[in-house]
C-alpha cells in the first residue's frame, strides 16, 4: 500500500514503414508483395549505382542501334529513379511506339504534356498521328505553336548564348523550319481524308499546304500534297507540275544512291517515307508518267517486298505501258515490228509476274482489300492467268502482321 506508484512506461517509437502506398500494400498477395519489394530494392540499387543521365545515355545508345527492348529497360530504370524526367518520358514514348505499344507510348507523351505543355513539340506530333479528325488537328496545332515559339527563341539567341550550356528545361530537340512544314502537311492530310466533308475543308487544306511550303518551299511531301489537292479539284495540269517537281527533288538522288550503294544518312532523310512514295506512284500512274512510276515502284520493292499494293501497282503500270504502246502503233497505222513484239511480250510477262506475286502475297498476309484483289484477278485474266512455278516468290516474315484495308489504303486503287 505504501509502495511507490510505477512510472508510466515510455512508449517505443514506432518503426517507420517505408513501403510504398502502405494501405494498398497490405491488400496485395504474398507474391505481389515480394515482387514490389524486389522492384523497390532494384530502384534503390540503380539510383545508387547510376545517375539518371547515365541511364538515358545508355537508352539513347540502344535506340541508335535499334535495340528497343534494351532501350526500354534502361529508360524504365531512369523513370524509376526520376518519374518526372521529361527526356525520359519522351524517350519512353518513342521506344514504345517502335515496339508497337501504342497505349503506353500515349501515356508517356500525355504525362510529358501534363508536366510541361510548352516545351518539346514531338509529343504533340505523335499524339496527332494516333488520333483522328479534329482531335488530331488540335494536337498538331499545339505542336506547331511550340515549334514556332522555339524557333523564335532560337532566332533571338546570340552566338555566345548558343554556345553556352542549355538550362535543364530548354527544348533540346532543336527543331527546324522543315519540322514546321511537316506538321502543316499532317494537318492538310487530315482535311484531305478524315475531315474532307467538313465545311471549308478544301480551303483549310490549301491554306495548310501553302503554309508548309512557306517554311520549306521544296519539300517533296508538301509539293505532292499540293498535287493531290489540285487533282482533287480537277486542276490536273497544275497538279502534274507540282507532282513532277516533287519527284524531281528526290528520285534522281535516290537512283544515284542505289547505283553507288550509298547509305548516307542525309540522303535517306531527303527521301519521303515509304507510304508517301506509294502515293507518288499512284499519282504518276494517273498522270500517265509510267516510266517514272516504274522507277519509284522499283525503289519501293527493293526497300520492302512484302507490300501487296506495290506488287499490284507494278503489274498494273506494265499493263498500261503495253496498252499505250499498242494504241500508238495503231495510230501510226503500220505493221508491228519484231522489236515491238519482243517489247510487248516482255511487258506482258513482267505484268503477269508482278500480279502473280501480288496474289500470292495477298493470300499469305491475309489482306482485306477486295477491290484491289478483283482488279488483280481481272488483269491476270486478260493476260492469260497466273504464271506457274514463279521463281523468287516473296517471302513473309514469321512475325508479319496480317494487313487490312485500313492499313493498306482500301480506297479505290487510284483514289487520293
Amino acid at each position: 500500500m505504501g509502495g511507490q506508484a510505477k512510472g508510466k512506461k515510455k512508449a517505443k517509437p514506432k518503426r517507420k514503414d517505408n513501403r510504398p502506398n502502405n494501405a494498398g500494400f497490405v491488400q496485395l498477395s504474398p507474391q505481389e508483395r515480394m515482387k514490389l519489394r524486389v522492384h523497390e530494392k532494384a530502384k534503390k540499387k540503380t539510383a545508387e549505382k547510376y545517375s539518371v543521365q547515365q541511364l538515358l545515355e545508355k537508352t539513347e545508345e540502344y535506340m541508335d542501334s535499334f535495340d528497343f527492348e534494351m532501350a526500354s529497360l534502361f529508360c524504365q530504370r531512369a523513370l524509376d529513379v526520376e518519374s518526372t524526367n521529361l527526356q525520359a518520358l519522351d524517350m519512353q514514348g518513342h521506344i514504345c511506339s517502335e515496339l508497337g505499344d501504342t497505349q503506353k507510348a500515349k501515356g508517356a507523351f500525355l504525362r510529358a504534356m501534363e508536366l510541361n505543355p510548352d516545351v518539346g513539340h514531338s509529343k504533340y506530333m505523335y499524339l496527332g498521328q494516333i488520333h483522328t479528325g479534329q482531335e488530331a488537328v488540335n494536337y498538331y496545332t499545339k505542336g506547331i505553336q511550340v515549334l514556332l515559339s522555339t524557333l523564335d527563341k532560337q532566332a533571338q539567341t546570340t552566338q555566345a548564348q548558343a554556345g553556352a550550356a542549355a538550362p535543364p528545361d530548354e527544348d533540346t530537340e532543336l527543331p527546324t523550319a522543315k519540322d514546321v512544314c511537316v506538321a502543316y502537311c499532317s494537318m492538310a492530310e487530315i482535311y484531305l481524308t478524315d475531315l474532307c466533308m467538313e465545311e471549308g475543308a478544301a480551303d483549310k487544306c490549301k491554306e495548310f499546304i501553302e503554309r508548309a511550303l512557306q517554311y520549306h518551299h521544296d519539300n517533296p511531301e508538301a509539293l505532292q500534297l499540293m498535287a493531290s489537292y489540285l487533282f482533287s479539284t480537277e486542276r490536273n495540269q497544275e497538279g502534274k507540275e507540282y507532282l513532277l517537281k516533287s519527284v524531281a527533288s528526290w528520285l534522281p538522288a535516290q537512283k544515284q544512291s542505289a547505283a553507288s550503294f550509298s547509305t548516307e544518312e542525309d540522303m535517306q532523310n531527303d527521301i519521303p517515307p515509304y507510304e508517301s512514295r506509294v502515293t507518288t506512284a499512284k499519282l504518276l500512274i494517273e498522270s500517265e508518267e509510267y516510266e517514272m512510276a516504274v522507277d519509284v515502284l522499283e525503289g519501293l520493292l527493293e526497300e520492302d517486298d512484302e507490300v501487296v499494293q506495290v506488287w499490284y501497282l507494278s503489274g498494273w503500270v506494265c499493263c498500261l505501258q503495253l496498252e499505250k504502246a499498242k494504241e500508238q502503233q495503231e495510230r501510226d497505222g503500220r505493221e508491228v515490228t519484231e522489236e515491238e513484239t519482243e517489247e510487248w511480250n516482255a511487258l506482258k510477262e513482267a505484268a503477269r509476274s508482278y500480279l502473280t506475286n501480288a496474289t500470292k502475297l495477298y493470300s499469305k498476309l491475309r489482306c482485306d482489300d477486295q477491290p484491289m484483289l478483283e482488279h488483280v484477278e481481272q488483269l491476270l485474266g486478260d493476260l492469260g492467268g497466273q504464271l506457274e512455278g514463279e521463281e523468287g516468290d516473296p517471302t513473309v516474315d514469321e512475325d508479319y502482321e496480317p494487313c487490312s484495308d485500313e492499313e493498306d489504303d482500301a480506297e479505290a486503287p487510284m483514289q487520293h
